[in-house]
């Protein structure tokens, strides 16, 4: 499965993906989360052009999946991931999560997060077989970002449903080349991919708020309070 930025043509796609991913909520009778549009075109492009938007693809170089992520409080936090149904059941999901891995470990963030659905079996229960635990309220890596993302969802009407917001630690990049070195497995590595295949490295996560004061670059969706997250998902 090959990992890549997403390209400007694209995004129109990636609504598409989501839409089709957003599907299967129905079936939970979570109607208003199948019916949720998916994040404008400029808000994506915003995403692109900060480099924090990837996209998975198939043989035909066309994309299945994608993920965006946005730096909060010293993490890389996961905005959305969606895969396709007609990719579903091929570790799509988890490359995608895995190159972002990567990516946020070299940059030296300490860990990934997100927020998702706490009893939907593809959410919640999904990133737990990832390596992500729930954070309880009380837990000091509950940050101050993660609590506001938190409300904005909450705002948007996603707390019908029980949410969760997840962690997943990173090795410090001293303690990947060590634990390289040593033959050690690497938490949040994939395994090894043959030469050829396109799983290329991936760039530097950017900064937070590198997309901002960029002309014809959009600000990230804010929160009513100002803060991030995007007040809506379905990851």
């Amino acid at each position: 499965m090959r990992i890549r930025a997403a390209e400007p043509a694209e995004l129109p796609l990636l609504q598409s993906i989501e839409r089709a991913a957003g599907e299967p909520f129905r079936g939970l009778g979570m109607t208003a989360i199948a019916e949720d549009d998916p994040l404008p075109l400029d808000v994506l492009e915003g995403y692109r052009a900060a480099g924090r938007a990837w996209v998975a693809v198939d043989g035909d170089d066309r994309p299945v999946g994608y993920l965006l992520a946005e730096p909060v409080d010293g993490a890389a936090h996961i905005e959305q991931v969606s895969v396709h149904p007609d990719a579903a059941r091929r570790g799509v999901g988890r490359a995608l999560i895995e190159h972002l891995a990567r990516a946020a470990r070299e940059e030296g963030l300490s860990a990934l997060t997100l927020t998702t659905f706490a009893e939907v079996p593809w959410n919640a229960p999904y990133y737990a077989r990832l390596g992500f635990r729930p954070l309880a309220d009380g837990d000091p890596a509950l940050t101050d970002g993660l609590r506001a993302i938190g409300r904005a969802e909450a705002a948007h009407g996603l707390a019908a449903w029980p949410r969760v917001c997840m962690r997943r630690d990173l090795p410090a990049p001293e303690e990947s080349a060590a634990q390289a070195v040593s033959g050690q497995a690497v938490s949040g590595d994939p395994p090894p991919v043959p030469a050829g295949t396109g799983s290329e490295r991936p760039p530097p996560l950017p900064v937070a708020g590198s997309a901002r004061g960029v002309p014809g670059v959009p600000p990230f969706p804010r929160s009513p309070d100002g803060t991030g997250g995007t007040a809506r998902r379905r990851t």
